[in-house]
C-alpha cells in the first residue's frame, strides 16, 4: 500500500520525527558544539541523531561540501570543489577521538575533479582515523570512483570494516534521479568490495516512482554481487526544485521489504520509513 501524493501535501503521520534525547545524546551534542566539529547528522537534520548518537555512532563528510556532479535527489551544492584540506584526515580522527564514537561513519561528495577521484585522501582519512582511535569500528559510504578497481582497493586497504555504496534508486529510474552514475557500474562496486572480504553495504530509497517488482530486482542484484547490509528508507525532496516525492510508502510495506531481504539472504536489512544510510551502522560492522 502506498499514499500517492498531490503537490506539496502533509507529510503522513509516521514520517513525524521524535525529539532527539537521552545522556549519550547529550554528551556528544555538547562535544560536537564545544569544539565546532561537522557531522553529516546535524548538517543533514538526520532524524535518527538521537538513536545514533545514544548509540556511540557519528557521520563525517570529508573532501569539502561541493560536488562534482548534479544528482536529482540530492542536496549539496554542486561546482567546482575547493582543493582537498591536507588538515581533514588528522581533525577527522581527533573528532573521532573528542566524541569517544564506538563507530565512526565517513562519506563524502563526488571528486570528479581529481586525478585519483579523492581515493588517496580517503585512505589517508582512514588511516588517521584507525590510529588514533584503536577500539572505534569505521564505515565508509564511497563514491563510484567510476569504477575503478585500482583506486577502490587503495580504500580497501586502509581497512575500514565496513564500505557502503549506494544504489540510490531501480535500474529504470537510474538516469533519471542520479548523476554521471551508473546502475551495472555500482553493482561492480559493491562486487569488487565482497570479493575482497569486507563487509559489502548499499542503500536505496523508496518514494521516486519505482515499483516492488524493481525493488526486489535490486535486493536480488546486491545479493549476487555479495552484497550483505541493505538500507531502505523513504525519499524527502530537499528542495522544491528537487524531484519531488511520487508516493509515501507505509512502514507495513517497508516491514515486508525487511522481511523479504531476509529471507534473500542479507545479514542485516534497516527498512522503515525515517532508514537512512547510516542508521544502526555499527551493528552492521558484525555482518
Amino acid at each position: 500500500m502506498t499514499i500517492e501524493m498531490k503537490g506539496r501535501e502533509r507529510l503522513p503521520r509516521w514520517m513525524k520525527m521524535q525529539m532527539p534525547k537521552g545522556e549519550s545524546y547529550s554528551k556528544v551534542k555538547n562535544l560536537v558544539a564545544e569544539h565546532q566539529l561537522h557531522t553529516i547528522c546535524t548538517s543533514g537534520n538526520c532524524p535518527n541523531i538521537g538513536e545514533c548518537w545514544n548509540r556511540g555512532t557519528a557521520t563525517f563528510m570529508i573532501l569539502g561540501d561541493i560536488c562534482t556532479r548534479n544528482c536529482k535527489f540530492c542536496g549539496v551544492t554542486t561546482g567546482k570543489p575547493f582543493a582537498p584540506d591536507a588538515e581533514e584526515p588528522k581533525r577527522i580522527a581527533e573528532s573521532v577521538r573528542v566524541m569517544q564514537l564506538k563507530h565512526a561513519v565517513i562519506t563524502s561528495v563526488d571528486r570528479d575533479d581529481l586525478p585519483d577521484l579523492g581515493a588517496n585522501f580517503w585512505a589517508e582519512t582512514i588511516r588517521e582515523v584507525k590510529q588514533l582511535n584503536h577500539e572505534t569500528s569505521i564505515e565508509v559510504l564511497i563514491p563510484d570512483f567510476q569504477g575503478k578497481a585500482e583506486l577502490i582497493q587503495k580504500v580497501i586497504e586502509a581497512g575500514p570494516e565496513v564500505i557502503s555504496h549506494n544504489m540510490e534508486t531501480v535500474e529504470r529510474l537510474t538516469p533519471q534521479i542520479r548523476s554521471a552514475a551508473k546502475y551495472r557500474t555500482s553493482l561492480e562496486v559493491i562486487r569488487f568490495v565482497a570479493a575482497s572480504g569486507v563487509v559489502a553495504k548499499s542503500g536505496i530509497m523508496l518514494g521516486l516512482g519505482e515499483t516492488e517488482t524493481e525493488v526486489l530486482q535490486v535486493m536480488d542484484d546486491l545479493r549476487a554481487v555479495g552484497c550483505k547490509v541493505m538500507t531502505i528508507g523513504q525519499y524527502l525532496a530537499p528542495t522544491l526544485v528537487h524531484i519531488q516525492v511520487k508516493e509515501y510508502i507505509t512502514p507495513e510495506q517497508f516491514e515486508r521489504y525487511r522481511t523479504i531481504g531476509l529471507e534473500k539472504g542479507f545479514s542485516y536489512v534497516e527498512s522503515s520509513p525515517l532508514v537512512r544510510s547510516s542508521y544502526r551502522a555499527d551493528a552492521h560492522v558484525k555482518a
